[in-house]
């Protein structure tokens, strides 16, 4: 008499082998561009003790390192061409890519009236990005995917929700020691400003 449990075991023995060869899911999106090639060493030769030869390739020259958060000038309304709130105190640039910057405004003002203050000088109402924490976007430019890697405008986030106390204020002994509104710009660029 033959068994129905066989069919079951083999199928048992057989589905961990079929799990363990599938392919493993990959993150999306996957880069379609190779990694750059690592800088090109040069190798030298050298005479080592009888006769012998031996080739030693020399340690890869040291990355310069960027340029710590805050110490950049601090950029205009007209250099960004792009309003600032009322006090808004500047906090650092950062590389966005594609030749972009954006640069982060601390405020001491609450985050409605940090909107507030964009909505009347932008004349639009922006669009929230999260209710929680309230993060708010005004897009004010085109985005031209050959040349941004974010499009111009400004994003408020409420850093007073959770009881998270503020952003702090990296300036040690600088006032207010934490910021209630923290505001991103990504500049309009120039050519766009002149049309």
């Amino acid at each position: 008499m033959r068994s129905s449990a066989a069919p079951l075991l083999l199928s048992l023995i057989l589905l961990p082998a079929a799990i363990a060869g599938a392919q493993t899911p990959q993150p999306f999106p996957k880069s379609t561009t190779p990694p750059p090639p690592p800088p090109a060493a040069t190798a030298t030769t050298t005479q080592a003790p009888r006769g012998t030869t031996t080739t030693t390739t020399p340690p890869p020259p040291a990355a310069t390192p960027a340029a710590a958060p805050g110490t950049d000038a601090a950029p205009t309304a007209a250099t960004l061409g792009l309003p600032l709130p009322p006090g808004a105190q500047f906090i650092a640039s950062y590389d966005a890519g594609q030749g972009q910057r954006y640069f982060l405004f601390g405020s001491g003002s609450s985050f409605t009236e940090v909107l507030t203050f964009y909505r009347n000088a932008l004349k639009q109402r922006g669009d929230v990005v999260f209710e929680e924490p309230a993060t708010q976007i005004f897009e004010v430019g085109r985005f031209r995917e050959e040349s941004m890697a974010f499009p111009p405008g400004v994003v408020v986030k409420d850093y007073m929700w959770g009881n998270i106390g503020g952003y702090v204020n990296p300036k040690p002994g600088a006032q207010p020691a934490r910021f209630p509104t923290v505001i991103q710009i990504v500049p309009v660029p120039k050519a766009d400003r002149e049309q």
